[in-house]
């Protein structure tokens, strides 16, 4: 039998796992349970994550996991498939992940992804690393 983990702490691992993401320790980080998706975007970074949608969709939405050229001689990080494990976005879709913010090649990620919908097209942008979602596209 499973037994759920108290709200908190399933906040507190989250959390944990976004530090050692900082700090380039590999973790596997498991989104809360109660993850919420957003239909329009009201986060401060929203912009940010808008840019970053252009310039990938720009570069054709790489579907390899790897590190690419990004403009102003700067480098950013493509995922690969996103799982959607805990099921927090629509099921039977498939979905890539991306990073928002640029930094050097190799150099450690942060929180901050956008997530795209291959099957229809929509782009979210999780400034938590999976906690929530909001839509920044509608295709």
């Amino acid at each position: 039998m499973q037994t759920l983990q108290p709200h908190w702490t399933r906040r507190l691992l989250a959390a944990l796992a976004i530090v050692a993401s900082v700090l380039g320790v590999t973790t596997v980080v498991t989104p809360a349970a109660d993850a919420a998706v957003y239909n329009s975007c009201t986060q401060s970074r929203c912009s940010a994550a808008i840019t970053a949608n252009n310039t990938w969709k720009s570069l054709g939405y790489p579907t390899r996991r790897d590190w690419y050229d990004w403009p102003g001689g700067r480098c950013n990080f493509a995922g690969g498939t996103f799982q959607n494990r805990e099921g927090q976005l629509p099921a039977g879709h498939t979905y890539q992940e991306f990073d928002v913010y640029p930094r050097a090649c190799g150099a450690a990620r942060d929180a901050y992804r956008i997530v795209r919908d291959r099957t229809n097209g929509y782009v979210y942008f999780s400034p938590d690393h999976y906690s929530n979602f909001y839509r920044i596209t509608t295709s």
